[in-house]
């Protein structure tokens, strides 16, 4: 599974990419655009979706409480993996603010605001080669390391991942006859809750979009079709070639999950970082609600062909 989520990332990459190239947006809208191509929303939807597919009458993955079970453990292990990787493309957010940054010198004309002095930013480039050594660079690259290791949700999957691997730490928590029982119903109770605040907070971004037009139809456009069209073919083929080889379980509703991961809206952090680094968060919400709108109709349509396909 980690495998296929980073393929979808380097296709769904590769794609916005082309997408920027062939409509040449704005400079602002290159990293949110390629962020959206790339990045699947593997978090709540996953979570409502799977489960949802399970209760369905002539659902190809056998029992309804073993599918439900099973399937959640599949989207919550995508959405762990899925995390570490919408996390990476923070930095296109801090690149982009380095856009909308200029000169804010209150004695300049418009003319100097557009175009720095040469020898200045000549000068500063000396002063800066000269302070950035090796040992900083490692440095810096040891603290972004830990500080990725040591964020919230990467440790919260890494103690589940450890207690759900060793039999007896997965007693004393999940169970009827758990000693520390308490301590799964309190996370499965916050976790419940938390499904429907990430949906109302989804559609406040979206509201957003409503009000403005700040993106080109043909980016919407392009962005649609690289969500809905070409990945979920691409999805298609990787899992049936990948099955074909004799590289999946024969479960099919691990290969449905597959699947769905290449056909899902892009994901909400995205919208969470443009707020945080204050960048293209109009045009971030306009992406953001024709892609949802479209995604009602584009994941019915793919997962009745998923069904057809496992059936």
């Amino acid at each position: 599974m980690p495998i296929n989520v980073g393929i979808t990332f380097l296709v769904g990459g590769i794609l916005g990419w082309l997408v920027v190239k062939l409509l040449n947006p704005k400079p602002q809208l290159h990293g949110l655009i390629i962020a959206t191509c790339a990045s699947g929303n593997m978090g709540n939807l996953m979570i409502i979706l799977v489960p949802a597919i399970c209760d369905e009458e002539g659902s190809p993955f056998g029992n309804r409480s073993v599918c439900r079970s099973i399937g959640l453990s599949y989207a919550s292990f995508s959405m762990a993996v899925n995390y570490q990787l919408v996390r990476s493309s923070a930095t296109q957010f801090k690149a982009l603010g380095l856009v909308k940054s200029g000169n804010k010198d209150m004695d300049s004309d418009p003319r100097s605001l557009l175009l720095p002095k040469p020898q200045q930013n000549q000068d500063l480039e000396i002063q800066v080669k000269e302070k950035v050594s090796t040992r900083t660079y490692i440095k810096d690259l040891l603290h972004q390391i830990l500080e990725e290791l040591f964020a919230p949700p990467t440790v919260g999957a890494i103690l589940g991942f450890i207690f759900g691997a060793t039999n007896w730490l997965r007693n004393l928590i999940i169970g009827e006859n758990a000693p520390l029982r308490v301590i799964q119903d309190s996370v499965k109770l916050l976790g419940d809750g938390t499904i429907p605040c990430i949906t109302l907070i989804l559609g406040g971004n979206l509201i957003q979009g409503l009000r403005s037009s700040a993106v080109k139809m043909s980016v919407i456009v392009g962005v649609i079709c690289v969500r809905y069209i070409i990945l979920p073919v691409v999805g298609v083929g990787v899992v049936q070639l990948a099955w074909s080889l004799g590289y999946l379980p024969p479960d099919p509703l691990f290969r449905y999950v597959l699947m769905l991961q290449f056909t899902l809206p892009p994901a909400m952090n995205i919208s969470t970082m443009a707020q945080l680094f204050d960048v293209a968060q109009d045009e971030c919400s306009v992406i953001f609600l024709w892609t949802y709108l479209v995604a009602s109709l584009a994941l019915t349509m793919w997962s009745t062909i998923f069904l057809s396909i496992l059936s």
